[in-house]
């Protein structure tokens, strides 16, 4: 890469889902800034850092492949994506290039920026996990994504991700990895980056 500093990663992104308590369909693509969900957020990962991105697609894939330009990226589709996260993460881990780092993150960020990315990249130390982490109101810095994994971890990541949980239940069990970075956006009126949108009241977060 051109930037020597910043460790070989390959973003997974999970857009697997029927977006069910949203009811509008999948997350993926819903629009933003003029596309879909599910484009620019593919392109956000790129363009912060990550040489490829691995797009996991389930619900509606045909229908997201044919609303959507994908081709700088890889698409992969998880046929058992109603049994929970932990089979899309399970597939992007595996799909993720031999050797390299892997940036886990979700379709329904919207303020997730390549500067957040380019941050965890950059801040990212040898054999442990970096996680974007964001304050709250009162103050205190909690974990969120996208998660970075280092690659000597991704074979422990994969194994323990079952049912609904993707690194949750490695990330319990090795509490001592993790790095939090604060990534919170203080510009007033914007996403800090970490909310998620989960259900119709959340929709304001697309702008």
């Amino acid at each position: 890469m051109a930037d020597s500093g910043i460790p070989a990663t390959t973003a997974v992104l999970l857009a697997a889902g029927a977006g069910t308590r949203l009811g509008l369909g999948p997350k993926a693509l819903l629009p933003f800034k003029g596309r879909t969900l599910v484009e620019v957020l593919a392109d956000v990962l790129l363009d912060g850092g990550c040489r490829e991105v691995v797009v996991v697609l389930g619900a509606a894939a045909d229908a997201v492949r044919a609303g959507t330009d994908l081709g700088r990226h890889t698409v992969v589709e998880n046929a058992d994506w109603a049994g929970g996260m932990g089979s899309s993460f399970r597939l992007g881990l595996s799909r993720a290039r031999d050797g390299d780092h892997v940036l886990m993150a979700l379709v329904d960020q919207p303020g997730l920026t390549p500067e957040t990315v380019a941050r965890l990249l950059r801040a990212h130390r040898p054999g442990r996990v970096t996680a974007a982490a964001y304050q709250d109101e009162a103050g205190t810095l909690r974990r969120g994504h996208p998660l970075l994994l280092d690659s000597a971890l991704r074979g422990g990541a994969a194994e323990s991700a079952t049912g609904d949980a993707g690194a949750r239940h490695f990330l319990q069990a090795h509490p001592g990895l993790i790095d939090l970075v604060d990534c919170t956006n203080p510009s007033r009126g914007e996403p800090s980056g970490g909310e998620d949108i989960d259900t119709p009241d959340q929709l304001h977060l697309l702008g």
